[in-house]
């Protein structure tokens, strides 16, 4: 009986934790919508319209971190408009900018890290 209960739990589990993974495509598709027009928020972008630093640089800092970048994006701080996120839409737009860490070796570019 208790080994049938622990083969439950780790199914169940085995279940949920893919469902609550942060989904990169959704939040490029969130950062187009509420970042773009202060950050250059994908290689195709040409422009961005503040001094706020491009994603790709924010992914490659040395302490960069998707879960406090995450927090942050849910806190109000100076610079950067009140953003009415979820907690799911900030993971997935720190999951999406986790994925241009190492943009410039996709792309054949080998940039120095920041």
């Amino acid at each position: 009986m208790r080994s049938f209960l622990v083969l439950a739990m780790v199914g169940f589990l085995a279940s949920v934790i893919p469902a609550c993974a942060a989904n990169p495509q959704h939040g490029l598709d969130l950062a187009k919508r509420w970042c773009a027009s202060c950050h250059v928020v994908s290689p195709d972008q040409q422009r961005a319209s503040s001094d706020a630093p491009p994603f790709a640089t924010i992914a490659r800092a040395p302490n960069f971190n998707t879960r406090q970048l995450a927090y942050f994006l849910l806190e109000p701080h100076p610079k950067m408009p009140d953003l009415p996120l979820s907690r799911s839409a900030a993971d997935d737009i720190a999951a999406y900018i986790a994925t241009l860490a190492n943009d410039d070796h996709r792309q054949g570019r080998a940039g120095p890290r920041l």
